[in-house]
C-alpha cells in the first residue's frame, strides 16, 4: 500500500476533519490522519482509484491539494473566511442597523424598510453562505456523515424562506428576518476566520523550522584548471556529496560532514540547547544549525526528506494529527452531535409553538439552537492543545513521535534506564587489553576492523583505538542484539567480539567488557571504564521527589550496575539483561505500573516497544528512535522532566479544553431553546467558544512546566 499525503483546504476546525476520516475509512483506506490545524490528510490507499477519493473529499466542500509539501496555493476569490466575511459584512450591516434602528431612520431612508429591498441586501450574503455551508451540508447529507455546515445552513436558510414567505404574501414587518439570514451567515464567517487564525498561531516553532529549510548555500567547484569556485545556489538544489563552504555567522544549509576546519555550533534550532557545541572533522552538522564561531569546508550527506530537519518536521506533524485515547469519547459524541441538534432544534420548535401558540418567535428559537450549538469545540479541544504543546516541546529539543505519549506521562509511576550511553556518556577509554595466543597488534586491527560496523558506544571507543591504515576485507559482518558482532573472514575463520554472555562457555571471568573469540577460542579481553553524566544524578533525584521509582536495566557486569545504582540513589538495578530479558522485565514493570523505558542502543529497541512510553537519545541507534515514542534531541537527559512537564501540562489543557467544549454545549442550547438569546447572538457565541478553546491552548506557550 502506498502511503498519500494530501493537502485538503476549507476545514474550518476538528468537526470537519472527523468528516473526512471518516469517509475515507468507510471507503476501505487504512491508517487515516486528518491534521485539522495543518489540512493535511495521510492514509495508506487501497482499492478506490485515487481520483475517486478526490472527488469524494470535494463533493463534502472541501478543496483537494495533490501534495501536502507546504508549498503555496493560488487562491481564488472568495476562497478563505477572511474574503467571505468581509464581503458579506456591508450587507449585513445595513440589514442589521436598519432592524434595530428603525424607528430612529431619517424619512429618506425608509425605503430600506422595504421588504423587497432587504431581500435583494440579504440575497448576496444568503447565496455566499449557502455556495459554502449549503453546498458542503448537501454533499455531507448524501455521504451520510452530517458536518455542522448542516446546522448553519437550515438556520439561514430557514430564516431567508419564511421572510421570502412574508414578503410575497405581504404579511407585513413581523415576518421579516433578512438580518437573521444573513447576519448567521456573516458571523459563522467571521467565527471561522478567528479559529482559523488562532490554529496558525499555534504553528509558531514549526513554522521557525520550516523557515529555516530554504537558504542560500555557498557551493564549492573546481573549473577547468582546477581552481577552487564558490558560488551562491539554493540549498534545495544540493545534491549528496556536493562541498559547501560555511563561514561564521552562516547557517548550515543541509545535513553535512565537516572535512576540513572547526566551529563552534548553535544546534538551538533542532535540539534546544543553547550552548554552542565544538565540531571537528568527521563530524555531522544538522541543516538548521548556525555556526558561532570558525570556518568550515563540508559535504552534503543528506537531502530533501532524509536530512535531520525534514524528519523532525514529519514526526511533528503525524503526531499532531493524532489523537490520544482522551479524545475518542469527543470523536463518539461529535459524530453523532448534528442529527441530536436537529431533534433538539424539532423538538424546540414543536414545543415552543405549542406553549407560545406563535410560530415565528418558536422558529427564531430553533433556529438559535441550531446556529449556538458547536460540535467544533469537541473535535477542536485535542488537536489544538496538542499543536501547542508538540510545537513547545520542538522548540524546547523534544519530538514526541505520537501524541498518545503526552496523555501516558500523567501516569506513570517508574522510570527505567538504560546504563551505557543513556545514564552515562557513552565515552569510553580502554582501561586494560589482553591478548590470548596472536599478536596484540593483529587482535587490535581485528577488533577495529570489526568494531567499525556498529554504532555501538563501546564498538565506536574500540574501533577509534584500534583504527588501523590499511582495512580488513570480511566475508560477513552483522550486529546480533545484545551479544556483539559475528564476521567471517576470508579465510572461513569465524570471529566474535561482544559480551560476556557470548564467551561465558569458554570463561568464568566475567569481569570485562569485551570478549573477543575465534573459531569457537577465546583470545582476547577488554575493559572499558564511563563516565556518568553530570545531570544523571539530578534527574533521577528529580523523579524520586516526585515520587517515581528509578530503575536500572543493564547488560553490564553486576559490580558496575550496583555501583552505579547507589551512586545515583535508584530503587533497583539488574545486571547482564539480554534485549529478550529486558524486554520480558519492562513488560512485567508496565503491568505493575504504567513505566518509562530510557535507551539509546540496538539492544534497547524491544524494551523501548514494550514500555508505557519509551523515550531514546538523539544520538541513539536508528532502531532505538525508531522504537520510541519520545526523542530527547539535546544528547542529554536534561530534557526528560521537561518532557514529562509537558505532556502532563498538555493533557491538562485537553481535560480543560473538552471541559468547556461539553459545559458550552450544555448550557448554550438549552438557553437558546428557551429563547434568552436571538440566533445573531447565538451565531457570534459559536464562533467565539473555538477562539476561547484556541486562546486556551495557547497558553501551553508560555506555561510555567517544570
Amino acid at each position: 500500500m502506498a502511503t498519500i499525503r494530501w493537502k485538503v483546504e476549507g476545514m474550518d476546525c476538528a468537526n470537519c476533519a472527523l468528516t473526512i476520516h471518516q469517509y475515507l475509512g468507510k471507503q476501505g483506506q487504512q491508517s487515516v490522519s486528518v491534521d485539522a490545524i495543518k489540512g493535511h490528510v495521510c492514509f495508506e490507499h487501497q482499492g478506490q482509484s485515487l481520483a475517486k477519493l478526490k472527488k469524494g473529499i470535494e463533493e463534502l466542500g472541501y478543496q483537494v491539494i495533490e501534495a501536502a509539501d507546504g508549498a503555496p496555493v493560488k487562491k481564488g476569490l472568495f476562497s478563505d473566511h477572511k474574503s467571505r466575511f468581509l464581503s458579506c459584512l456591508p450587507f449585513s450591516l445595513v440589514l442589521t442597523g436598519t432592524h434595530l434602528l428603525h424607528h430612529q431612520l431619517p424619512g429618506s431612508l425608509h425605503w430600506l424598510e422595504n421588504p423587497w429591498v432587504q431581500c435583494l441586501l440579504c440575497l448576496p450574503v444568503f447565496l455566499m453562505g449557502m455556495s459554502f455551508f449549503g453546498r458542503s451540508a448537501v454533499k455531507s447529507l448524501g455521504h451520510g456523515i452530517p458536518n455542522m455546515n448542516v446546522l448553519v445552513a437550515l438556520g439561514s436558510l430557514a430564516a431567508f424562506c419564511y421572510s421570502l414567505t412574508g414578503s410575497l404574501l405581504q404579511l407585513g414587518p413581523l415576518y421579516q428576518f433578512y438580518e437573521t439570514a444573513a447576519s448567521i451567515i456573516t458571523l459563522v464567517f467571521l467565527g471561522n476566520w478567528m479559529e482559523e487564525a488562532s490554529m496558525v498561531s499555534t504553528q509558531r516553532a514549526l513554522s521557525t523550522l520550516l523557515r529555516s529549510q530554504k537558504v542560500m548555500a555557498n557551493m564549492i567547484a573546481f573549473d577547468g584548471d582546477h581552481q577552487e569556485q564558490i558560488f551562491p545556489i539554493s540549498n534545495d538544489q544540493l545534491k549528496v556529496g556536493d562541498l559547501l563552504l560555511i563561514r561564521s555567522g552562516e547557517q548550515v544549509p543541509i545535513d553535512c560532514k565537516i572535512l576540513w576546519g572547526e566551529a563552534q555550533v548553535d544546534e538551538a534550532i533542532v535540539t534546544g540547547e543553547s550552548l554552542p557545541v565544538h565540531r571537528r572533522p568527521k563530524d555531522g552538522l544538522i541543516g538548521g544549525s548556525i555556526l558561532s564561531s570558525g570556518t568550515v569546508r563540508a559535504q552534503v550527506t543528506a537531502v530533501g526528506n532524509d536530512t535531520v530537519l525534514a524528519g523532525i518536521l514529519d514526526m511533528v506533524r503525524r503526531a499532531q494529527g493524532e489523537k490520544p485515547p482522551v479524545q475518542k469519547l469527543a470523536d463518539r459524541i461529535s459524530a453523532v452531535f448534528v442529527p441530536v441538534v436537529l431533534g433538539i432544534s424539532l423538538l424546540t420548535l414543536a414545543v415552543n409553538g405549542y406553549v407560545l401558540e406563535d410560530f415565528t418567535p418558536s422558529l427564531m428559537r430553533a433556529i438559535a439552537v441550531l446556529v449556538i450549538a458547536c460540535p467544533c469545540a469537541m473535535g477542536l479541544a485535542t488537536p489544538a492543545a496538542v499543536a501547542v504543546g508538540m510545537g513547545r516541546a520542538a522548540r524546547q529539543g523534544i519530538l514526541f513521535r505520537q501524541a498518545a505519549g503526552l496523555e501516558a506521562f500523567r501516569q506513570i509511576r517508574q522510570v527505567v534506564f538504560d546504563k551505557t550511553g543513556t545514564l552515562t556518556t557513552g565515552q569510553f577509554s580502554i582501561e586494560t587489553f589482553q591478548a590470548i595466543g596472536m599478536p596484540e597488534e593483529e587482535l587490535k586491527k581485528i577488533i577495529g576492523s570489526i568494531e567499525r560496523h556498529s554504532n555501538h558506544p563501546m564498538a565506536r571507543c574500540l574501533a577509534l583505538a584500534y583504527r588501523q591504515p590499511t582495512d580488513i576485507r570480511w566475508q560477513s559482518v552483522e550486529e546480533v542484539k545484545g551479544m556483539g558482532m559475528h564476521a567471517v573472514d576470508r579465510e572461513g575463520n569465524r570471529w566474535r567480539v561482544g559480551s560476556y554472555e557470548m564467551a561465558s562457555h569458554l570463561t568464568h571471568d566475567a569481569s570485562h567488557q569485551v570478549y573477543v573469540v575465534k573459531n569457537d577460542a577465546l583470545v582476547g579481553l577488554v575493559s572499558l571504564t564511563d563516565e556518568v553524566r553530570p545531570e544523571a544524578a539530578e534527574v533521577i533525584q528529580w523523579l524520586r521527589r516526585r515520587g517515581i521509582r528509578t530503575c536500572l536495566l543493564s547488560g553490564d557486569q553486576e559490580r558496575r550496575c550496583r555501583d552505579l545504582a547507589d551512586k545515583l540513589g535508584m530503587d533497583e538495578w539488574h545486571a547482564r539483561q539480554s534485549p529478550a530479558e529486558k524486554q520480558q522485565k519492562i513488560t512485567q514493570l508496565s503491568q505493575q505500573a504504567p513505566t518509562v523505558m530510557v535507551g539509546d542502543g540496538i539492544n534497547d529497541a524491544p524494551a523501548l516497544a514494550a514500555a508505557t512510553i519509551g523515550i531514546s537519545l538523539s544520538d541513539a541507534s536508528q532502531l532505538a528512535m525508531q522504537h520510541a515514542q519520545v526523542v530527547l534531541m539535546n544528547h542529554g537527559l536534561t530534557k526528560l522532566p521537561m518532557a514529562m512537564g509537558l505532556g502532563i501540562s498538555t493533557y491538562q489543557t485537553i481535560r480543560q479544553n473538552l471541559f468547556w467544549a461539553f459545559l458550552y454545549n450544555l448550557i448554550a442550547i438549552p438557553v437558546a431553546a428557551m429563547g434568552l438569546l436571538t440566533p445573531r447572538v447565538g451565531a457570534l457565541v459559536m464562533g467565539l467558544s473555538d477562539v476561547v478553546l484556541a486562546a486556551n491552548s495557547m497558553r501551553l506557550f508560555v506555561r510555567k512546566v517544570s
